[in-house]
């Protein structure tokens, strides 16, 4: 044997020790789990900011919906058609800083017959057309059907688009919230509010 030729035994052993060596080095474990981890507290963090910016969107879109039932409730019979058409400059500004994605805005005029049965009596959208028919039945709380009431129906609905981080990770009609609210209002003054041109 040559003097200064390694032995196969020594050899693999030194091979051993270098794989022990690297496997317990611990430099650069912290980097490793902060590159694991930062990707998914960045979608957290997208996650609740989404949320957040989506619950104030909901949160206009119901005082929308209560504003202009309230207003239009106040008007004096009948009702103008240009003040029906200026409530969605109003709630235009109401979602400020926010712009309303596919907003409606619809406002109806509820009437109750002696059977307590609440129909539409007239309707007006936000571009000025008749989204229901006249007489047709509206869901009202049983606790509101007094024979004889008239109530303002005004609804609110607008598109939050979800944040998707992959293509196609979610369905194009899952990709989209749709926020609506509705409130009913009784009539502030007389007995029913009709609206020419409705």
């Amino acid at each position: 044997m040559t003097a200064g030729t390694p032995i196969k035994g020594d050899a693999a052993t030194g091979v051993m020790r270098k794989l022990h060596a690297f496997i317990s080095d611990r430099q650069g474990a912290g980097a490793i789990e902060f590159a694991l981890i930062v990707p998914l507290l960045l979608c957290l963090y997208l996650m609740a900011f989404q949320l957040t910016i989506g619950l104030s969107v909901a949160k206009r879109a119901s005082r929308t919906a209560a504003a202009v039932a309230d207003l239009v409730a106040q008007q004096s019979n009948p009702v103008k058609t240009t003040t029906l058409d200026d409530m969605p400059y109003l709630a235009q500004a109401m979602f400020a800083p926010y712009t309303p994605s596919n907003g409606k805005l619809k406002i109806t005029g509820v009437t109750v017959d002696s059977n307590g049965n609440p129909t539409v009596a007239w309707s007006r959208d936000q571009s000025g057309g008749k989204p229901y028919t006249v007489g047709a039945s509206v869901n009202l709380p049983s606790g509101m059907r007094t024979p004889g009431a008239f109530f303002i129906h005004a609804e609110v609905s607008t598109d939050f688009p979800l944040f998707v981080f992959t293509t196609n990770a979610l369905p194009s009609s899952t990709q989209t919230l749709t926020i609506y609210r509705h409130y009913f209002y009784a009539l502030r003054t007389g007995t029913s509010l009709s609206c020419s041109g409705c």
